[in-house]
Formats: C-alpha cells, structure tokens, sequence
C-alpha cells in the first residue's frame, strides 16, 4: 500500500510522468512493496525553498506505506527516487528531500487492513 507523492519545482509533461511513475513501480520493490497497490501522485510547478533561496529544479518527495521497510531498504530507495529525478528531469540529488510514513491503519476499498 505505498503512496509516493512528489512535490516538483518544473514543470512535467504527462509523458515524464509516465517514465517516472513506471520507474517508481520497480523501485518499490527495494522497500519489499509491490507495484499492485502503489498509488503516485504528483504536483509540479510547485514552489520550494531551501535555505532560504528558492530552487529552479527541486523536488520534496513524501513515501507512505503500510507497515515499515528497514533503514537501509530506505536508503537504497532514497538512491532511486534521486536517480530517477536526475535522469528524467535533471534536478541533481541534493536539491531533493525524501521522507518516510509507516502507516499500521491503512483503509481501501471500505475497510482497513
């Protein structure tokens, strides 16, 4: 149950969406998740600061699932998700903040798991 939405100072066509959201599906492997239930979600053109300057090429990233991955699936997984915004829209890997939410109640389709 991942959810792996992204916060992105360009703007991105439907088609980096695409690559992005397909090259996310296999990342979430790294987490021990499927791409079954991955839901992504993006929200470009979007301002963000970082030390008090505003960035032309950014991203904040947020990566919720149910339960917990352990710290070093974490940080492989934070290596693909900067991979992946470097390779498909060029914004470099210390413009771009990652975050993790274990969640233990997660609902879906009228109950929770």
């Amino acid at each position: 149950m991942p959810f792996i939405d992204s916060k992105i100072t360009l703007p991105v066509t439907p088609e980096k969406k695409e690559r992005i959201k397909t090259k996310l599906g296999q990342a979430v492997s790294l987490l021990n998740k499927t791409e079954t239930y991955l839901m992504v979600g993006f929200d470009d053109n979007y301002d963000l600061y970082m030390g008090g300057k505003k960035l032309d090429s950014g991203a904040y990233v947020s990566v919720s699932l149910f339960g917990n991955a352990a710290s070093d699936a974490y940080d492989r997984m934070t290596g693909a998700i900067c991979d992946i915004l470097s390779q498909e829209l060029g914004i470099p890997g210390d413009k771009v903040y990652v975050t993790y939410h274990g969640v233990n109640d997660w609902g879906w389709n009228g109950s929770n798991f």
